[in-house]
């Protein structure tokens, strides 16, 4: 049985949404910490709203960073005017309580993860997942390279499937104020939705419902670490343990185990083992022995033993087999965690 019900809806946003701006600058000070010192112990947690933006969080590091320059910098690539916040930090270190189960190899928290992986697309991802994020993905692209000029940063993406096919596209975007409504829909739809989604025949589109949207991101809207954590994973697709990934090193096994359960699932499927693969495991904290690894395929066949014989999913081995010391975070803090070639865990080794 598929792990794919056959009516669902999937959303992704864009870099510029509150949210996804907080997960970036969580990331940024992640990899500068890694960069000077690849055993930092690092939970970045970021809030930001109506001006104020507050940095918080356990770090325990060697590395010399300025967390608020690091904040304003991101803020200002995203598209936004780094001078336009006030930044509170609150950044202490990690609880001894905490490190001495890390110090013995043990995971950094106790919970459950899960990776999928599906042979419908090159990506391995739910086709309209991987669509989903091309409209996202799109609206920068098509902001930055200044193609759609009135383009703002923040943006939502929204598709709906019934019985296997699209019924509506969503997309909402932040624009200039001289812009209007006729414009934005017909050139969405000729320079971003066709081109990812293909025939639009029979597909609702839905652009900017409220027929205005100029106030975006901080000024309109809070923004917090790990709040988007179904546009991480697999839009809410597959089953989320509900921990998030943003701001925290490897040694907090809500990331690296969710990777090394996607690791598992995608090589399981690329191998041909199966068309469909979901992986899950749990945690106490403190140990280094994962208290379940459990896989199944998409006829519900029980392959839990192949995947324990081939992956080694003790938080210490994670890190080592997938390179997870080095400062790679802050490109999967936007459109995604899956699905991209150059991060390791999407490498194909069966």
């Amino acid at each position: 049985m598929s792990h794919i019900r056959p009516t669902f809806t999937v959303e992704s946003v864009t870099s510029g949404h509150p949210d996804k701006v907080c997960d970036q600058i969580s990331d940024a000070i992640l990899d500068a910490c890694l960069a000077e010192d690849p055993y930092s112990r690092v939970a970045m947690e970021t809030f930001g709203g109506h001006g104020l933006l507050l940095l918080c969080g356990e770090v325990t590091t060697k590395a010399e960073i300025d967390a608020s320059a690091i904040a304003r910098s991101v803020y200002a690539d995203v598209g936004y005017d780094p001078n336009a916040l006030e930044i509170i930090e609150r950044i202490v270190r990690q609880s001894p309580d905490i490190a001495q189960g890390v110090d013995q190899d043990g995971a950094g928290d106790q919970g459950i993860m899960y990776g999928y992986a599906t042979a419908e697309t090159a990506e391995f991802l739910p086709k309209a997942l991987v669509q989903v994020h091309a409209l996202t993905k799109g609206l920068e692209r098509l902001r930055t390279s200044g193609d759609l000029q009135w383009l703002r940063p923040d943006g939502k993406a929204q598709i709906t499937v019934i019985n296997g096919k699209i019924r509506s596209v969503l997309v909402s975007t932040q624009h200039a104020e001289d812009v209007s409504q006729h414009e934005i829909r017909e050139a969405l739809i000729e320079h971003l939705i066709r081109p990812a989604i293909g025939s639009l025949r029979g597909v609702e589109i839905l652009v900017n419902p409220t027929g205005r949207f100029v106030q975006g991101g901080f000024d309109a809207d809070t923004g917090l670490t790990g709040r988007k954590i179904m546009v991480d994973t697999y839009g809410g697709l597959i089953q989320h343990g509900g921990g998030a990934f943003s701001g925290k090193d490897a040694t907090k096994v809500d990331r690296s185990a969710a990777y090394m359960a996607r690791y598992a699932a995608k090589n399981i499927v690329a191998s041909g083992k199966a068309r469909e693969a979901l992986v899950s495991v749990s945690y106490a904290i403190g140990h280094p022995e994962p208290l379940m690894v459990s896989a199944y395929d998409e006829r519900g066949s029980d392959i839990s033993r192949s995947v324990r014989n081939r992956f080694d999913f003790r938080p210490k081995s994670i890190i080592k087999e997938l390179g997870l010391r080095s400062p790679i975070y802050r490109q999967t803090s936007s459109y995604g965690h899956f699905g991209k070639s150059q991060l390791p865990w999407e490498e194909i080794v069966l």
